[in-house]
């Protein structure tokens, strides 16, 4: 996804990816306010996962 798009988007986006990463809060979403690397960095920080595992999920989850 290009992340011009998830700034564009973030409004619409944000519920979704709360959905499939129920550990954000709304504080955090409202910090990352459609910043990729702020997204992928939270779930990171959240999750554990990797990053390029992450930038997966969110494209396939964005292109719904």
């Amino acid at each position: 996804m290009n992340r011009e798009t998830l700034k564009g988007r973030w409004i619409q986006l944000k519920e979704r990816i709360r959905e499939h990463w129920g550990e954000l809060t709304d504080d955090d979403m409202d910090r990352i306010a459609g910043n990729w690397d702020q997204l992928v960095g939270r779930i990171q920080e959240r999750y554990g996962h990797r990053r390029e595992e992450i930038e997966r999920d969110l494209d396939q989850l964005m292109s719904k």
